[in-house]
């Protein structure tokens, strides 16, 4: 492969891609509200020449080049979360800059004959990535092919333009959202002993989430690290793919509350805990974890 060749091609690329990057960030495109985006997206890749562009009913923008049986799918989210405290280029990294690098990467394969034979690249502009990660592709997967394992058989190979500081990352971890609802009994908050705060009542517990991740998994440990299924005493069958994979995380994410007012105690709390998940971790072992 002739990678001065292909470093030429992206060169004489670079006013295009800059423009393309440039109006995608200037389009508002937070969750659920990607239209604007998804469109400049499909005129960028007609006028890059794909074979087919099209959207799926949730509203994915899909572009097709080359033909075959085998699938290699290119994913970027074109989604962008809310408006933070710092603002600058809003999607720039996260994750429009790789849907600019997905449409002309693959331009450039056909331009240079570096499609596989047998092979048609998918690239995709996913959406509600921030709110809903992973529905984007099952809408993808219900639509176009007959179910996930119909999916795996015809995807060889899926790429994620996530931004990894321009280096190959491995992956990708499976990832769950859990939520924890505490429940208490509002009172005046002059007199707090009389109710039972849930705000309190959650405080430990988010204490324990960050002890979950944080810990290690010595036997003085009442609550032991996730850094424990990278051990073949905690994981006996699937520590080696755990320590390939990288071990396991979790965050509270989000907290949320209910109160009558600034001077009563709470009578509810709640948060979401950001969980990704390693080789050995089921859904049902991690929500033990947090019932414990």
């Amino acid at each position: 492969m002739d990678f001065e060749a292909i470093r030429k091609a992206a060169e004489g690329y670079k006013p295009a891609m800059v423009k393309f990057l440039r109006d995608m960030i200037a389009i508002p495109s937070e969750s659920c509200e990607e239209e604007g985006v998804a469109k400049r997206i499909a005129e960028e890749l007609k006028a890059l020449g794909y074979d087919k562009v099209e959207f799926d009913k949730l509203g994915n923008v899909i572009g097709w080049m080359g033909e075959g049986d085998k699938i290699i799918a290119v994913d970027s989210h074109i989604d962008t979360v809310g408006i933070g405290n710092i603002i600058y280029g809003r999607g720039g990294s996260d994750q429009e800059g790789g849907m600019a690098a997905a449409a002309y990467g693959v331009k450039i394969m056909k331009d240079l004959d570096l499609l596989p034979k047998g092979y048609k690249m998918m690239v995709v502009g996913s959406v509600q990535e921030e709110d809903c990660d992973g529905m984007c592709w099952q809408s993808i997967v219900n639509e176009y092919f007959n179910g996930p394992e119909d999916a795996r058989e015809k995807i060889e190979f899926v790429i994620s333009t996530e931004p990894t500081d321009g280096g190959i990352y491995r992956g990708h971890r499976g990832r769950m959202e859990i939520r924890v609802d505490m429940h208490g009994v509002s009172c005046h908050g002059s007199a707090p002993e009389r109710g039972d705060n849930a705000i309190h009542k959650m405080a430990e517990v988010i204490l324990n989430v960050r002890d979950l991740n944080e810990n290690d998994a010595a036997d003085d440990k009442e609550i032991k690290g996730l850094v424990k299924m990278l051990d073949p005493k905690y994981n006996p069958e699937h520590w080696e793919d755990a320590r390939f994979l990288g071990r396991g995380t979790c965050t509270t994410s989000q907290i949320f509350f209910t109160s009558p007012s600034r001077c009563a105690v709470a009578d509810s709390c709640s948060i979401s805990i950001d969980r990704r998940m390693t080789a050995g971790e089921t859904y049902k072992s991690c929500l033990k974890e947090i019932e414990d």
